[in-house]
């Protein structure tokens, strides 16, 4: 065994199956964080880990049965020891919902992806998984009054792209208009409606849920995308996240939230044409924004950790 084969053999075993963090892992080896991923992403790479995800039909978790019985998605809990940082949870998470859309990605599909902090881990943790004829759509606008956003959403648009050797259609308009007839007048443009007939026809999307409040600060509310004005109206109606930037209350409703009308991302309502909507969450913190995504019925596949899927449950009446 080289080197780097063993290497690789000495991560992957102190990470799966001892449950150092990356962090220890690194101060051991006397390297980066960021080389532990790569040693952990190559060890994936050549079949050196192999992750399985337990059928529900076959029996997994009383947490996930609980889950489907009191909202009908088929979740995939992530078992994650509490006391893991919020950066740790969210990278185990994602590695789990890589590997599960890997799965699910095949040849001529259309694929939708929401940008965000959760999609961009998602997607670093994507293996190499060549198709034919595959689509990856944005969902929802990236610019805002400080940035065009396309740094951020591009990076997470190319790399899925990459992984699946697939087409990228991108989404240039604000992630939030200033006027809601802007919005309309755009949503008539022949170029814009292009890209909403390719989100219509999506087999499949991915998205996270953004929450107000949540210690792993979701990027539209910590990167200039809302104003102080936006936030009260926020306050107001009593929002509790949003998904695809569209923002909902913690029963679930969204249409009469007037900063709606102004924003690009796809309703739950229209969302719900993909066959497939995975939904991917990590920390606690997100559990009230979660509830109201489920409430919403915008959900069909679900990846979480445990103690985020145990809050939510606790929310249930």
């Amino acid at each position: 065994m080289g080197e780097r084969e063993e290497a690789m053999r000495n991560a992957a075993t102190m990470y799966y199956i001892h449950e150092d963090s990356m962090e220890a892992i690194a101060r051991r080896f006397g390297v980066s964080r960021s080389s532990i991923s790569r040693l952990l992403k190559s060890a994936r790479d050549v079949g050196m880990v192999k992750i399985t995800i337990e059928d529900e039909a076959e029996g997994s978790s009383f947490t996930a049965r609980k889950l489907h019985d009191l909202y009908g998605v088929r979740a995939h809990v992530v078992p994650v020891r509490a006391s893991i940082g919020d950066g740790e949870r969210l990278d185990r998470v994602a590695s789990v919902a890589a590997h599960l859309v890997g799965n699910w990605m095949q040849d001529d599909m259309m694929m939708g992806v929401a940008w965000g902090t959760t999609t961009s881990a998602v997607a670093r943790h994507l293996t190499r998984h060549p198709t034919h004829g595959s689509v990856i759509v944005q969902l929802n606008g990236a610019a805002n009054t400080h940035t065009s956003g396309l740094g951020f959403a591009s990076q997470i648009m190319n790399t899925i792209a990459e992984a699946f050797d697939a087409d990228t259609l991108y989404f240039p308009v604000p992630a939030f208009f200033d006027y809601a007839e802007t919005k309309e007048a755009m949503w008539r443009e022949r170029s814009v409606t292009r890209v909403l007939e390719a989100q219509r026809r999506a087999h499949m999307v991915l998205f996270g849920v953004g929450a107000i409040g949540a210690r792993a600060h979701s990027h539209v509310y910590a990167a200039e995308y809302l104003d102080e004005a936006d936030m009260r109206e926020l306050a107001d109606e009593a929002v509790v996240g949003d998904i695809c930037t569209v923002f909902l209350r913690q029963d679930g409703t969204y249409r009469d939230i007037g900063i709606n009308r102004r924003a690009s991302g796809p309703t739950p309502y229209e969302l719900t044409r993909a066959g497939r909507r995975i939904c991917v969450v990590a920390g606690a913190s997100k559990a009230t924004a979660l509830l109201a995504a489920l409430r919403a019925h915008v959900i069909t596949d679900l990846v979480v950790d445990e103690s985020t899927a145990r809050a939510v449950i606790q929310l249930n009446p």
